[in-house]
């Protein structure tokens, strides 16, 4: 088995404190990054850059072509392929999209997908049935998808794919659950998934974050990021 950390964060665009977005990142040594809301306009590459630098990593895929969603890597990660997918757009409404990768960490191969769903009920369940398509797809044995649904564990869109997937909260908490929002955390819409034969040590929000306040963790975005502690199959 192959020890993999992974994270996923809505970041708001960059629009907030970005030093201590950094700082709650590198806290949290991910291997892995799944990030949503980066910046997709105005020299987004650049500010993606930036701060996967200031965060110790590197870009991996996704920013503005992925219409937001993107992911992030150590130097651990070997990228077999990447692929950003624009979903159907909705007169209206707000483009979205995944940012994929197949990667291998040790003698791990994963696929990896980061998401942002809709706000409207029922496109988000559609959007949620292309996302467990695109996972079938992959061409691996071992997926992780996670991000910002937008909907709670109730919710119809969540259970679709934690019928479909281990809801890496569900199968071992860790930490704080909610996730947003920042200032008053009351409800879990950002979340984790992993496809059956991963173990999950533990995922949840991130507690007690050496050299993290809760000042930075409110100063970063409006979202809680969630952290999740797996163990990959070896091929």
């Amino acid at each position: 088995m192959v020890p993999v950390t992974v994270l996923s964060y809505n970041i708001r665009s960059m629009r907030d404190d970005t030093d201590a977005l950094a700082r709650v990142i590198r806290a949290c040594e991910p291997d892995l990054v799944l990030i949503q809301e980066a910046p997709r306009f105005f020299r987004w590459r650049k500010k993606l850059a930036r701060l996967a630098s200031a965060s110790g990593l590197v870009i991996l895929t996704g920013g503005g072509t992925a219409a937001g969603p993107a992911i992030l890597c150590n130097l651990r990660a070997t990228v077999e392929r990447t692929e950003d997918v624009l979903l159907p757009l909705t007169p209206g409404r707000h483009r979205r999209g995944f940012a994929t990768a197949v990667v291998r960490l040790g003698g791990a191969r994963l696929g990896v997908l980061s998401c942002h769903l809709s706000l409207q009920a029922d496109e988000r369940y559609d959007q949620a049935g292309m996302l467990l398509d695109r996972l079938a797809g992959m061409g691996v044995d071992h997926v992780i998808a996670g991000g910002d649904l937008n909907d709670r564990p109730t919710g119809r869109t969540f259970r679709r794919l934690a019928t479909n997937l281990q809801d890496c909260w569900a199968t071992s908490p860790m930490g704080a659950e909610h996730t947003w929002t920042h200032s008053e955390p009351h409800q879990r819409i950002d979340a984790i998934f992993a496809t059956k034969g991963i173990d999950v040590l533990g995922c949840g929000v991130p507690t007690h974050l050496p050299g993290i306040t809760e000042a930075d963790m409110r100063a970063a975005t409006d979202h809680l990021p969630v952290l999740a502690t797996l163990e990959i199959p070896a091929n």
